[in-house]
């Protein structure tokens, strides 16, 4: 073979016979334009790599999209492949905690902030959070403040407050199941699924300090917010308001923050314990149907025993605490805002 027709060197077929290729890590078109894609990426943090590829182009850079990737991906800036499929699988999370009610303890919480003005002039911030399925509180605070350090504080006290009544080092052993969906809305699989936290849109629910809550690699909680001027999305922490307020705490004189936070705490272990009391929450009967329809109804769908093992004999069962069967049509949950959900 002549000189003329010799192949070239860096022809894959002298890599193939010589057993060699080139370095793929080697990419120096990246890495001249990394500085500029990264820099491009710190001023506009919304775009993704072919709208800051087009930039570029655009104000004189030659430089093609696939190359402006590989540089903004050894820098970390770009999200990962499976982002679109994981936000639809939170949507899918999000959209079942509205339109299908969980019966089970640990999947949905609701968090909201209630005033409440005492005889000296003070007003004060309750915030609850309260077990959807079970109707248990877990924790009531009472602030000078509705921040989101208040809300993040009762939180944690809620967490304090589940693993203690279910006995666990960690409430991720009693988490529910999601469904794990790919990018065309196919489920390929479930995965462990954070306990929703749902509230409103007030301030220090959408701040940085209440989102604290919310990350890490495997997080315990999930927060849910509620659509606009929406309460009775939230309806079962709205209800405990409500009955706090007119059936507990206006019936006494309360003095200050002190006085406050004491009557909170015995309303508290009285609606924890009383099963009426806990019940009387969950919102009007349905005038539509007859008692025995209601009574049916319920023993054929959602039980009440307290899956918070309180020592009371009275929770579980449906008994009193004289020892006699409570009737269920008196006893039955229903759902606020199901049938009132927004449209």
């Amino acid at each position: 073979m002549t000189e003329a027709h010799a192949p070239a060197q860096d022809h894959p077929a002298c890599w193939r016979i010589a057993g060699w290729h080139p370095d793929s890590s080697a990419t120096p078109t990246a890495d001249a334009v990394e500085a500029t894609a990264a820099k491009y990426a710190a001023d506009w943090p919304a775009w993704g790599h072919r709208k800051i590829a087009a930039m570029m182009r655009a104000d004189g850079c030659e430089v093609s999209t696939s190359t402006v990737e590989r540089a903004l991906r050894r820098r970390g800036l770009l999200l990962p492949s499976g982002f679109r499929a994981d936000r639809r699988s939170w949507a899918r999370l999000r959209k079942r905690v509205f339109r299908d009610p969980p019966r089970q303890r640990n999947r949905v919480w609701q968090t909201d902030f209630s005033e409440f003005e005492t005889a000296r002039g003070g007003i004060w911030r309750i915030c609850a959070v309260i077990d959807y399925a079970t109707k248990y509180c877990l924790a009531a605070t009472v602030t000078p403040t509705s921040r989101g350090a208040d809300a993040l504080a009762c939180l944690r006290h809620a967490v304090v407050e589940a693993e203690r009544v279910l006995d666990l080092d960690d409430l991720r052993a009693d988490r529910g199941e999601m469904d794990v969906v790919d990018a065309d809305d196919y489920v390929i699989g479930q995965t462990a699924a954070p306990i929703a936290v749902v509230t409103d849109n007030g301030p220090c629910f959408r701040g940085g300090t209440f989102a604290e809550a919310f990350t890490g690699d495997d997080p315990l909680l999930r927060h849910v917010r509620t659509r606009v001027r929406s309460p009775q999305t939230n309806g079962v922490v709205e209800r405990f308001f409500g009955t706090l307020t007119y059936e507990h705490l206006y019936r006494a004189i309360i003095g200050d923050g002190n006085a406050l936070a004491d009557e909170i705490n015995q309303f508290r272990h009285t609606y924890n314990t009383l099963p009426p009391t806990r019940h009387s929450t969950t919102g009007r009967r349905d005038r539509r149907t007859s008692p025995a329809r209601r009574a049916s109804s319920h023993r054929s769908g959602r039980p009440l025993g307290d899956p918070y093992p309180d020592g009371s004999s009275a929770v579980k069962n449906r008994i009193d605490p004289a020892g006699t069967s409570r009737s269920p049509r008196n006893t039955a949950p229903r759902d606020p805002w199901v049938a009132r959900s927004p449209r």
